[in-house]
Parts: C-alpha cells; structure tokens; sequence
C-alpha cells in the first residue's frame, strides 16, 4: 500500500553544523532562532522573510525576531518573501528521488514475479522448486533413530556404571 507522506524527520550530524564558523559565532538566540526556522521549514517547506510576520507565526515579538535574524540569514535563502533552508529542500528532494527510484524497482519486480507466476499457471508445469508455505520452516528430519544405536547407548550407559563402581571399589582399598 502506497504511502504518499512527506518523510518525518531529516538527519543531521551534530559535528556538521557545529563545526561550522557561522554557528560557532552565533548567539545563543541566534542558534535558538536557526533550530526553529529549521524546524518549522522542514514541516512545512518555508517560513515567511517579514520580521513581523515571522515573529507572529513563533509566538514571539518582532524585537526578539528582528534582534537576531541578521544571524542566521546566512543559512537560509529569501525567495518570493519566503525563507527556504536550501540545505533541508535539497535533503527532501534526496529523499523523495530515493522513494521513487524504490517504488519503480519494486514495481518492475513484482511485474517479474507476477509475469513468472501467470507463465507457470499456463504452461501447467511446476518449476521442480518445492514451495515452502507461510507456516514454519521447520522440518522433520527423514531419518529415524535406529534401535541398535539405541541399545549400544544403554549397553554404554551399563559399562561405565560397571567401571565407575569398580572404581570407588578401588579407590576404597576394598
């Protein structure tokens, strides 16, 4: 069943953007402001360029927004009146192209099985392959214990009763 969802998180090394020179430098705001624009452009692609406007939609007011977005511009492209986090759009677009690319694979392999199968369904002939049910994999072994090895175990088994009770015999002094 097909799932058309946008992927649900994108994976980021911490060495990667604290290695960094425009991180590093920023203020605590600043790398608190670039975690959410990066978050908030994930879920939804953008977020808007306006100071005002964009400190409206965080919750916070334009002085705290406007007081540290010259940080993190940086990281972001304004395009249209949107900011874009160039480097999350082009992940996203890696993922989807992965996603398609799987899709068609899993397309044309089920075309093959499903091509094979209907061949052997016409031809009325098996491949030779034993099919192996959903059930267990586990199989009886075809041989069956035979009762000379049986006996030869107990007979053994009886000797070396006999040599352990001849030897507590001896270790005795009896």
């Amino acid at each position: 069943m097909a799932q058309h969802r946008d992927a649900p998180a994108f994976q980021e090394y911490a060495a990667s953007m604290m290695a960094r020179t425009g991180y590093r430098a920023m203020s605590l705001q600043g790398r608190g402001l670039l975690y959410t624009l990066r978050l908030e452009c994930w879920v939804n692609g953008f977020m808007p360029a306006e100071p005002s406007l964009l400190a409206r939609v965080l919750g916070y007011t334009h002085e705290e927004v406007a007081g540290v977005l010259a940080e993190v511009r940086p990281f972001f492209l304004e395009q249209d009146g949107q900011l874009r986090c160039p480097e999350l759009d082009d992940y996203r677009a890696h993922l989807n192209d992965k996603r398609e690319r799987q899709s068609k694979g899993g397309r044309a392999g089920a075309q093959a099985t499903n091509s094979a199968r209907s061949q052997r369904k016409q031809a009325g002939s098996s491949t030779g392959k034993p099919r192996v049910g959903r059930g267990s994999l586990v199989q009886v072994s075809p041989e069956q214990p035979s009762t000379e090895k049986v006996n030869s175990a107990l007979s053994e088994d009886s000797s070396m009763e006999d040599w352990a009770r001849e030897y507590e015999r001896a270790s005795r002094g009896y």
